[in-house]
């Protein structure tokens, strides 16, 4: 609810979660509480994503795709506006732990031969969570395999026609 209206009051919250208010107060002391908690539990699943993917042992190729599928099924399940949720120094430094593992897989994967070398410091780090986040909200009937599928593939082919006519 918050995602489509950051401004939800905390009244609209507990009737769409079926309770009244107070009960929402009560484990809440304030609405700046109730984010906090929020984003508290988007660190811990992105956090858990990243464990999950194995990004520094897996083999690179298996560990993109597990990365993504994981971070398609977190931004699903707490599709929270970044730039708010990045306003506190603890969770942006948690944050910035987060991208710094991603940052050194991606590197991980260039220095392997699964992404291009010579691309610009940073790009696919940046590149990489604005198509995942694309896929979310564009295929939202697509699983979080498929979404990854279409993820990891646009990410290693890219969308020029030239491979179809290698093929």
């Amino acid at each position: 609810m918050l995602a489509a209206d950051p401004g939800a009051s905390i009244a609209a919250i507990a009737a769409e979660a079926g309770v009244d208010r107070r009960t929402v107060y009560r484990r809440f002391g304030s609405r700046e509480e109730l984010l906090a908690a929020i984003y508290e539990a988007r660190l811990t699943a992105i956090g858990e994503a990243i464990e999950d993917a194995r990004l520094r042992e897996a083999p690179v190729a298996v560990a993109l795709h597990r990365y993504v599928e994981n971070i398609v099924a977190v931004n699903r399940i707490w599709p929270v506006d970044l730039n708010r949720m990045l306003a506190t120094d603890a969770v942006r430094e948690r944050r910035n732990a987060y991208v710094a593992e991603v940052d050194a897989f991606l590197e991980r994967a260039t220095e392997e031969g699964l992404l291009r070398s010579g691309l610009p410091a940073g790009w696919v780090g940046v590149l990489l969570p604005e198509v995942t986040n694309l896929v979310v909200r564009q295929q939202p009937e697509l699983s979080h395999g498929q979404a990854a599928d279409l993820v990891v593939e646009t990410l290693l082919q890219g969308i020029g026609a030239a491979h179809e006519r290698e093929s």
